[in-house]
């Protein structure tokens, strides 16, 4: 007997199995086509003919004009106002301080009456000494005529004018003494605060209270020195500066501060040794400084002249960028952002001198830079306006002749 058992379809119970709610099979193939459709997308986004819109979007740029001309070599730091001389005034002889002649703060010159100390002990012992002074002198020449008389010896003549010259001196020295109990000016200037008030006592400064406090400081004002600092690798600059006919000049940025104009001096001294603490040599320029315009103690914003580089190509400092192959900028045309390799030649912090395929009237980026690309489109948003003459440096770095970055 031949019995055919009919085997259950395999087809359906497989699509059964796949169709069953969490069963692994379903899983992995839903997995399977969200992973394809994941690499469609991919694939379409960076194979397509036509990039996203957002890829053609140019990039907001401003831009400034190329200049050519002759740019000055110039270091900007900070100089001190120091006044051409400081005196300390101080009382010679010892005494009760009876009068002060001037106010706190008044321009004195030479030989001004400042303060009084009491003269009547002083005019007692130059009256004495006047006294010893006109005896010795009347002994000595009495003596003298009796010489000739032979009537007295040598020796006595001798031992009279002996004792008329210690007394003359010593009527010298009680006048001295007498004048100095009036304390006048040394210099032209404006004095401080009085430091010991009349009716006090004072020391004589030539005696062992040499530190006494001083009656008062006078500065003189008129003219003033500004002292500053340069990096010793100026030096060479310097001194070729100071052998030319115009010397060494600076410009004190003054208008930042209120005044009408900027200030200029010559320079006048250039230290004999670099301060090896920080590599600088010091500078010193005297101003005549009728108007008062400077006070001692005074921080200004100084522009040294060092040198001049005629016809340079200059842009701005923002323009400049570095890059792995060194610095460039950006020009425009048509649009289209070009970048063009240069060689920094002088950075004033606001202009660099530059060398470099530029020439006067290119459009080169200042702003907007790192969204840039070489050979892109740019939208040009605005012209950036020129910085005044004579602004302030807007950062501390500096670049020096020759120097690439």
């Amino acid at each position: 007997m031949n019995v055919q058992v009919t085997p259950p379809p395999p087809y359906k119970v497989q699509a059964s199995r796949l169709a069953a709610p969490g069963s692994p099979a379903r899983k992995y193939l839903i997995g399977a086509a969200g992973l394809l459709i994941a690499l469609g997308g991919f694939w379409y986004f960076t194979h397509s003919a036509k990039p996203p819109a957002r890829r053609m979007m140019a990039a907001p740029v401003k831009v400034a004009v190329v200049e050519q001309r002759n740019m000055p070599v110039i270091e900007r730091t900070i100089g001190t106002v120091i006044a051409n001389s400081t005196v300390s005034v101080n009382a010679r002889v010892t005494g009760q301080l009876t009068r002060a002649f001037f106010k706190e703060g008044q321009m004195v010159k030479t030989g001004d009456l400042l303060f009084q100390i009491d003269p009547r002990p002083y005019q007692a012992t130059y009256d004495n000494a006047s006294a010893a002074m006109a005896s010795a002198k009347a002994k000595f020449d009495r003596y003298t005529r009796l010489k000739g008389q032979n009537a007295i010896s040598p020796q006595d003549v001798d031992d009279a004018q002996a004792s008329y010259l210690e007394a003359r001196a010593t009527a010298e020295s009680a006048r001295l003494n007498l004048e100095f109990t009036q304390i006048r000016s040394p210099v032209n200037g404006k004095t401080g605060p009085i430091l010991i008030q009349p009716g006090n006592m004072v020391a004589s400064s030539s005696s062992a209270n040499a530190s006494a406090t001083p009656l008062v400081t006078i500065n003189e004002i008129q003219p003033v020195k500004i002292s500053l600092a340069l990096p010793q690798s100026d030096l060479p600059r310097i001194q070729e500066m100071a052998r030319t006919p115009q010397g060494v000049t600076i410009s004190m940025n003054m208008k930042e501060m209120g005044a009408p104009r900027d200030l200029t001096a010559k320079v006048d001294f250039i230290s004999n040794a670099v301060t090896n603490t920080t590599g600088t040599i010091e500078l010193r320029a005297t101003y005549p400084n009728t108007d008062l315009a400077l006070v001692p103690g005074q921080l200004v914003n100084v522009v040294v002249s060092l040198s001049e580089i005629p016809n340079a190509i200059v842009v701005p400092r923002e323009a400049v960028n570095t890059g792995p192959e060194g610095t460039f900028v950006y020009t425009v045309k048509d649009g289209v952002a070009q970048q063009v390799p240069v060689r920094v030649l002088f950075d004033d912090s606001i202009h660099d001198a530059v060398q470099g395929n530029l020439k006067a009237g290119d459009k080169v980026i200042v702003d907007g830079q790192i969204r840039v690309v070489p050979g892109g489109k740019v939208n040009v948003s605005a012209a950036r306006k020129k910085p005044a003459a004579g602004a302030p440096p807007q950062t501390s770095g500096r670049r020096g002749p020759g120097n690439e970055g």
